[in-house]
């Protein structure tokens, strides 16, 4: 069978990739990365000005001294150059690549076999990453200014809550790209590789986790999570198959309404088959709860008299996705900080139950799939139990052993007072304004954890980190305490490099099996699914909601 198609397809994406970085290497699209970057670009234009000042400064001084001018020191780049530059290198790569094969498979003749396989699969994968790196290039940064513009009038970030980053607006575009305009015939075939993106983003998603992490988190918030996470998905494994929802529809919902939402259910995808369709209808039903909580939590909350620990608890088990957990938390209580805090910490707890998720769906998703004769459970599962799942475990363990970070980060971020570097202590100004704040502070323990900031000159726990955050939260007014307490924070929290590239690698993978499983959603097959999802998903979410509320009110205090 021949695979390949005579089209200039290919080198002409790679031609227009190789432009991208030319031109971001020029500095042609400065004005535009400007606009989608506006806080980098801002303070990249500070930073110029900045330089400019001290170059003109030392000219002067040395011109009063009769000495000759000094050489000008470069710049150190900015974030703003580093994103550029990020763009140009990934495009440069890219595109020779793709360009190189581009002109191979218009001079080498059809002929069956590896080789024409190959150069039918290539192009249709050149145009999803092509599309993925639109859309987190452009679409992404720009829905998020926008999200960000809107906030003043209608007093919430409309981007950040309703989810819509590369994730969403990857899977919206190539559903635009399949219905509208139709994937085009010499790209086909590689647009049905984008599955081997998504596991090949699961197995590097272990290196995020750590089980030593659970240890910080609390017994309450994990047993909490554990009943309502574990509860929820098995609710939804339970009900789907007594609906005629699909396996793998069933599947990728528990996951999503069990455990944190958009990520989770991308995360469990590849684990049970999901179609595209299963995935489209799963984010639908999530987004759509979510945003319909943050609303209504926290004015069910102020009728209940909740303080910030119950609450906090509340929203960060009931809401079923992360992005809105946040958002209810600050409208429940915009001063403070205790409520985001305790939120926060549940919904953390719950993220971290996904490696438990993903090996449950993949077993149970096996037998499912073995069919209804009796099977040997464990036979069946050593047959064909996903390989990528057990990749996914095995970076779990690395990371947990503290192979990328030390064993108790979260994500690749880590405390550590003692990797504090000298040149970042807290200078004499920011000590000053920190002693002038203290009278002010009424709670024993802020007081001592800011006394002990300023003999140390640098935070030395997580516990007095969490406490300082709320003495700053409440110092609205006094922007150099803020800003003190925040360089010290800055200072002590630190970020592993080598999961911070495994991060991006992971969110560029996701982005581009998530572009190429939006093209797979025709008109016809969300016809074909129906409301299920939404049915399972609302009678589920309804139950993990009202009952987490009420064991809330029954044994959670306002004390931690």
């Amino acid at each position: 069978m021949i695979y390949s198609h005579k089209s200039p397809a290919l080198l002409i994406i790679g031609i227009l990739m190789l432009l991208w970085g030319w031109m971001n290497n020029a500095g042609t699209l400065d004005g535009m990365q400007g606009w989608l970057h506006p806080g980098a670009y801002k303070e990249h234009k500070q930073a110029i000005d900045k330089h400019a000042a001290d170059t003109q400064a030392a000219a002067e001084k040395a011109a009063a001294e009769g000495q000759p001018a000094p050489e000008a020191k470069p710049m150190k780049p900015s974030k703003f150059d580093g994103t550029k530059a990020g763009q140009a290198q990934l495009a440069y790569i890219l595109g020779g690549l793709f360009a190189a094969v581009g002109v191979l498979v218009l001079v080498l003749p059809k002929k069956e076999g590896h080789l024409d396989y190959y150069a039918g699969v290539v192009p249709g994968m050149a145009f999803i990453v092509g599309i993925a790196c639109a859309v987190r290039w452009i679409l992404d940064p720009m829905f998020a200014n926008w999200g960000k513009a809107a906030q003043p009038t209608l007093g919430w970030d409309f981007a950040k809550i309703m989810n819509l980053n590369y994730v969403v607006l990857g899977i919206v575009l190539g559903m635009i790209i399949v219905n509208l305009l139709r994937i085009p015939a010499w790209a086909a075939n590689g647009v049905r590789t984008a599955r081997l993106f998504l596991k090949t983003g699961v197995v590097l998603l272990g290196t995020l986790y750590s089980a030593a992490e659970l240890a910080q988190l609390g017994a309450l918030s994990v047993v909490m999570i554990g009943i309502f996470v574990l509860g929820s998905v098995w609710l939804v494994l339970l009900a789907g198959p007594r609906m005629g929802a699909s396996n793998s529809m069933t599947g990728v919902l528990s996951s999503g309404v069990g455990v944190c939402g958009v990520s989770a259910a991308v995360a469990a995808s590849p684990v049970v088959n999901a179609k595209a369709v299963d995935i489209a209808f799963t984010l639908g039903t999530i987004l759509l709860w979510g945003v319909l909580c943050m609303f209504t939590f926290p004015t069910i909350g102020q009728l209940l008299g909740m303080g910030p620990v119950q609450f906090g608890a509340w929203a960060g088990t009931g809401i079923l996705n992360s992005a809105q957990v946040a958002g209810a938390a600050l409208a429940f209580d915009p001063q403070g900080i205790e409520t985001l805090k305790v939120a926060e910490i549940f919904n953390i707890t719950r993220v971290l139950f996904l490696p438990i998720i993903v090996v449950w769906l993949a077993a149970w998703y096996v037998k499912r799939e073995a069919g209804a004769q009796k099977v040997d459970l464990g036979k069946v599962l050593v047959a064909k139990f996903p390989v990528f799942v057990l990749g996914f475990l095995f970076m779990f363990l690395l990371s947990t052993l503290g192979m990328f970070a030390p064993p108790g980060h979260y994500q690749g971020k880590y405390f550590s007072s003692e990797q504090v570097k000298e040149d970042k202590l807290l200078k004499e100004k920011e000590i000053a304004a920190l002693q002038a704040h203290l009278p002010k502070l009424t709670k024993p323990e802020e007081t001592k954890a800011l006394q002990d900031l300023i003999a140390n000159r640098k935070l030395t726990s997580r516990e007095q980190d969490h406490v300082l955050k709320g003495v700053s939260k409440a110092a609205k007014d006094d922007k150099a305490v803020k800003d003190a307490v925040g360089a010290a924070n800055k200072a002590a929290w630190h970020d592993s490099k080598i999961i911070r590239a495994f991060r991006d690698w992971i969110a560029w993978l996701f982005a581009i099996g998530l572009t190429g499983l939006g093209m797979q959603i025709t008109v016809a097959s969300i016809k074909q699914a129906g409301g299920k999802p939404l049915i399972i998903g609302s009678v589920v979410g309804i139950i993990k909601a009202v009952g987490s509320l009420i064991v809330v009110l029954l044994f959670v205090k306002e004390f931690v």
